[in-house]
């Protein structure tokens, strides 16, 4: 199975086929996500100078260094708390106001998720802290999952927890 615009470097890696796609990728798409309130992924990169004091300062460790040594959210360790202080850390111009929405990312759960499947799962549920993931009963079925994506976050807390690996994140574009 191949996937659509896929970007060249990963063209070249060949992950033109998602059985080559690693967990993260899977998650989290190609593209690194930035910290919360980064500017764009381009600004970014021209402006960071990789000092690593945000990914010292995370509170839930989900700061890796990511491709070329910039800082890059891996929700394998938990979610994001937007603490801020990777924002207050950070010396160079490339955070937007923490009083914006902190990123464009929200949970989508795909249709491998075991309530599919006819098994009762609530686990995304379980451990959303905003509580924008619910179920949808259905008569003489598993009750289905819903996010509400107006109020998700993005924080990742349902990404690790999830059995089956069903749940993603996707980009959402903003106006910028």
């Amino acid at each position: 199975m191949s996937i659509e615009n896929l970007p060249r470097r990963q063209f070249l890696r060949g992950k033109f086929l998602t059985s080559l796609h690693t967990e993260n990728e899977q998650k989290q798409g190609f593209e690194g996500i930035r910290p919360p309130w980064a500017v764009s992924n381009n600004e970014f990169i021209e402006q960071c100078t990789r000092c690593d004091g945000c990914l010292s300062v995370c509170e839930t460790k989900i700061l890796v260094k990511g491709d070329g040594g910039f800082p890059e959210v891996q929700f394998e360790n938990g979610e994001c708390t937007f603490c801020r202080k990777c924002v207050e850390i950070c010396q160079q111009p490339i955070f937007r106001p923490s009083n914006e929405q902190p990123w464009a990312h929200k949970a989508e759960i795909s249709t491998n998720c075991l309530t599919q499947r006819g098994i009762e799962c609530r686990s995304c549920q379980d451990n959303c802290p905003v509580s924008v993931i619910f179920f949808h009963f259905q008569v003489g079925r598993v009750a289905q999952p819903f996010v509400n994506i107006d109020t998700c976050n993005g924080c990742g807390a349902c990404l690790q927890n999830c059995p089956v690996n069903a749940i993603k994140l996707n980009h959402l574009k903003r106006n910028e």
